[in-house]
């Protein structure tokens, strides 16, 4: 009998090496956006490293009078956000030794955007980073599947609409995942291990890890799927 692998994650703005991670180890990564939108968090902003430091890349939205909102209905509050976040990403990368290789697929991804909503653009930059790491994850959404109430109860809910037996989740949902449902269903619980990432030679010191997968992309080129633990 075949086994099928579900990860179920949030989109994320170009997110860091981790999610990939994730997305790669799975047969089909379901986008849980009919959840309610959280502020200051990973949806609509990622860190870039620049020879400087640390820097935030933030897309605006539009949030007053709408606290409730699904991250599926949260709508970009400043059409002018992908030109200004290509310059910075230009301005920040431009000597890594790999910045020229990816150059003109990035300036197409932000200036060709056209998105008016977050999670649209979330999936055009989502997809194309993992053709770029030859990832082939099935990817969905959640609103494709039928709702059911409860955090664990939902995420459950999910994995068996998707025919899955096993459920790859990031560590820190140990501290409210309810196991014994998953279990009943058949469905396996793992958790993924973010420790022990290579460093690679990153603009600027100290190293970090938590940052966009772009710094690893321009700063490794063609060699950043290596630098993932799942391959």
């Amino acid at each position: 009998m075949a086994h099928k692998t579900v990860v179920i994650v949030q989109s994320s703005y170009i997110p860091w090496k981790g999610y990939f991670d994730l997305v790669n180890r799975a047969d089909e990564l379901i986008l849980l956006d009919d959840v309610q939108f959280t502020v200051r968090d990973w949806r609509n902003r990622n860190r870039i490293k620049t020879p400087q430091g640390l820097a935030w890349l933030t897309i605006p939205v539009k949030t007053r009078g709408r606290r409730l909102q699904a991250v599926q209905n949260v709508e970009i509050a400043d059409p002018g956000w992908n030109r200004r976040h290509w310059r910075t990403l230009q301005h920040a990368y431009r000597r890594a030794p790999h910045f020229r290789t990816y150059r003109g697929l990035f300036e197409e991804l932000y200036l060709g955007c056209s998105e008016t909503r977050l999670s649209a653009v979330n999936r055009r930059f989502l997809g194309a980073v993992c053709d770029l790491l030859r990832i082939s994850t099935a990817i969905s959404w959640s609103a494709d599947y039928g709702t059911v109430a409860g955090k664990s109860e939902r995420l459950v809910g999910l994995c068996r609409q998707a025919g899955a037996d096993r459920y790859l989740s990031g560590p820190r949902a140990r501290a409210y995942l309810d196991e014994t449902l998953f279990a009943a269903e058949g469905i396996e619980v793992e958790y993924a291990d973010y420790q022990g990432y290579l460093e690679y030679n990153q603009l600027g010191m100290p190293f970090v890890h938590q940052v966009s997968i772009v710094d690893l992309l321009f700063c490794t080129g063609p060699d950043a799927r290596s630098y993932l633990k799942s391959t």
